[in-house]
């Protein structure tokens, strides 16, 4: 089915509902009867979105939002009798506009290069659509290049040897190249920007079909040669990537940024710099706090990763149409409410993936998520964590959060013996409160691997005590889910920033201008594709101030 953007000549049609094994003719009879027409009165259907109701096993259901061409005065007629509608209106266009655009010998008189520092998904964005505006942006990341990266990660996972400056959170492509590569979230996006993202993705290689499933993703291995295209377009339009160069010190002068220092020694001006950093930059975050950038503590989560194997969540979600092509692995998103007032939620959810040693300082043990595009391993895993507040449970310094996650992850370190190795336990001894010995039926896939022990004294009491209690309310939705012997392996500390640099309306920090703080480090994202979209906010805030 074409995924092209809407002609002006389209209508949207929204809701449609088909059987999930429904045939090809299905669809151009479901739009005539919506649309009261005949079959020839319709030119083309593209599809926009499509999404599914699992909720009844036996009977599930594609819901469908398409554009439909259709002649003018048909189109017309069909609008005039759906006046007001949310089901059949006219498409909107969701092409992407310039804020801005620079003259062909920017930079010209004063005007200064913007620096972006950080290249994840939110500096990757920035830079890209700077350099789209003629703005020759200057991109600094301390990590290494993708591929570098990749190796130095797999040094990590193979032979417990951890580089502290490129690793799973350090490097080009972000946190999010070593991740499930999912591509939605929850944002209000009315200027569309997330798919501008979408659409940069597939010019990169990405499947067409990011562009209209309801839960697009991509995974690690398909990221890695997007990341690169999207590095050579920058770099076409006049943009420069430096890797390796770690900003040691931010130049302020009057309340406004003018230049970074690097661990190096050289000195780069700009009074227009994108700090995307990512959550896991803590040096940096010390010394914006010391250079007197105004920051908050803010709200995160805590706890383990969870694996079953990926048939029981098929099962359990899907019923009879477990392993069908459309509906893929099967993921869940799961909520509960303890009694003690602590919230528990599954976080960073990974169908057919593995669980991937995630640290990126010496001594301690952090774990998150990843799956290939395809989804095939035998495990499906995601984070089960606990929200804390720092109202009252890390009150007092702006950092205290991440001395809080220093704490657990270095607790595991320990108590998985270290050598990087994770603690990890039974679920049916997890709740059952005793040690675990030996393995199940489900093997951990973390690698460089785990010890088996009794997580309980890991996480404060108050986290353990949530888990123990959800865990039983989340086989209630899904069947398995507390099956005894799957999988606990710990920590999971780094589900979003600990903290946020506060910006104003112009995207600038609140106390120092020409710093715009972007992304999830800032505390302005939760996953690639919002990490994404904040990195073409800041981008157009940037055009705007520069070029004014």
């Amino acid at each position: 089915m074409p995924t092209t953007p809407p002609a002006p000549s389209t209508l949207r049609l929204n809701d449609i509902k088909l059987p999930l094994e429904h045939g090809p003719e299905a669809l151009p009879a479901a739009v005539a009867a919506a649309l009261g027409l005949e079959a020839g009165d319709i030119r083309d259907i593209a599809v926009y979105k499509r999404s599914y109701d699992a909720r009844n096993k036996s009977a599930i259901t594609l819901i469908y939002s398409l554009d439909v061409g259709l002649a003018d005065d048909v189109r017309a007629r069909v609008l005039a009798a759906n006046e007001g509608s949310t089901k059949i209106f006219a498409s909107p266009d969701s092409t992407y506009k310039f804020v801005a655009q620079a003259g062909p010998d920017f930079p010209v008189g004063d005007q200064q290069r913007p620096l972006v520092i950080g290249f994840g998904p939110c500096g990757i964005l920035a830079a890209l659509v700077l350099a789209q505006m003629g703005l020759k942006p200057l991109v600094l990341e301390r990590g290494q290049d993708v591929r570098v990266r990749t190796q130095d990660t797999w040094g990590l996972w193979r032979k417990k040897t951890l580089n502290t400056e490129s690793n799973v959170q350090f490097g080009e492509g972000g946190a999010g190249t070593f991740s499930d590569g999912k591509l939605y979230s929850q944002i209000q996006d009315k200027f569309h920007y997330g798919r501008k993202v979408l659409a940069e993705f597939v010019k990169a290689g990405a499947p067409e079909e990011i562009l209209f499933v309801s839960k697009p993703h991509i995974g690690t291995f398909k990221l890695v040669s997007m990341v690169e295209k999207m590095r050579a377009d920058i770099l076409a339009l006049g943009g420069e990537i430096r890797f390796g160069q770690r900003v040691e010190s931010l130049q302020i002068e009057d309340g406004r940024a003018t230049g970074v220092t690097l661990a190096s020694g050289e000195t780069l001006a700009s009074r227009h710099i994108v700090l995307a950093i990512g959550h896991s930059a803590r040096d940096t975050f010390q010394m914006l706090y010391d250079r007197g950038v105004y920051i908050e503590a803010k709200p995160f989560s805590i706890g383990f990763r969870i694996e079953h194997p990926q048939s029981v969540i098929d099962e359990a979600r899907f019923g009879r149409f477990a392993g069908n092509e459309i509906l893929g692995a099967a993921d869940y998103k799961l909520v509960h409410h303890g009694k003690n007032g602590r919230s528990v939620y599954s976080f960073c959810m990974c169908p057919g993936g593995t669980v991937v040693a995630a640290t990126s300082e010496e001594g301690r043990v952090v774990t998150n998520g990843m799956s290939q595009y395809s989804r095939n391993e035998r495990n499906a895993n995601a984070a089960i964590v606990v929200g804390i507040d720092p109202a009252t449970d890390y009150p007092g310094h702006p950092l205290a959060g991440i001395e809080l996650q220093r704490q657990l992850e270095t607790r595991a370190f320990e108590m998985g013996g270290g050598d990087y190795l994770a603690p990890a336990q039974r679920v049916g001894d997890f709740l059952a409160d005793r040690p675990t010995t030996e393995l199940g039926s489900v093997e951990p896939s973390y690698k460089p691997g785990v010890t088996l022990c009794n997580l309980a004294g890991l996480l404060p009491a108050f986290a353990t005590a949530a888990i123990r209690e959800a865990i039983p309310e989340f086989n209630k939705q899904i069947r398995g889910f507390a099956m005894p012997d799957a999988m606990l392996t710990a920590v999971e500390t780094r589900t979003s920033s600990p903290i946020c640099i506060k910006r104003d309306a112009t995207l600038q920090s609140l106390n120092t201008r020409g710093l715009f703080p972007a992304g999830e480090g800032a505390g302005y994202a939760g996953g690639i594709l919002s990490a994404a979209v904040d990195g073409i906010k800041i981008a157009e805030a940037v055009a705007k101030d520069l070029l004014r």
